[in-house]
């Protein structure tokens, strides 16, 4: 069952079939966020994408980082988005040699949204919709 349809930019159509969603800085009591701050947190989440779904290729989406006019003791501040979002998607094959019916291909992906709300349609994250399937995503069989 899926909990949505993401639509790429190539036209393919990719069925989110799990997502984990978290507070980027959920747990930052004091201080501010800054770029050693948020390369830490960057990092934590490829690997938690890579620990939920240790069969499949995972791929981290680059966040946009927001720089407010702010610098302290650990220099300038630096923002990422809010929601820290970890999904498994699934499409056809990428290999067309394979019988349709026995394959799919999947990609477990990492990335940073604004708000929490699920990616779908045309409507989902730009630079999610600009994911290279073919290039990233691996062929299972059924």
């Amino acid at each position: 069952m899926s909990l949505s349809h993401v639509i790429l930019s190539s036209g393919r159509s990719i069925e989110l079939t799990h997502l984990s969603m978290s507070s980027t800085y959920g747990g930052l009591l004091e201080g501010y966020p800054f770029k050693r701050l948020n390369d830490m947190k960057v990092g934590a989440l490829r690997r938690e994408a890579e620990r939920e779904f240790p069969t499949a290729p995972v791929h981290l989406v680059p966040p946009v980082r927001a720089y407010p006019d702010h610098t302290g003791a650990f220099g300038p501040a630096e923002t990422l988005p809010a929601v820290a979002c970890v999904g498994m998607f699934s499409s056809t094959t990428v290999d067309p040699a394979l019988d349709p019916v026995l394959h799919h291909s999947v990609l477990a992906v990492a990335w940073f949204q604004s708000t929490a709300t699920v990616p779908s349609g045309e409507d989902a994250d730009p630079a999610l919709r600009d994911l290279p399937w073919p290039e990233l995503a691996r062929n299972q069989e059924l």
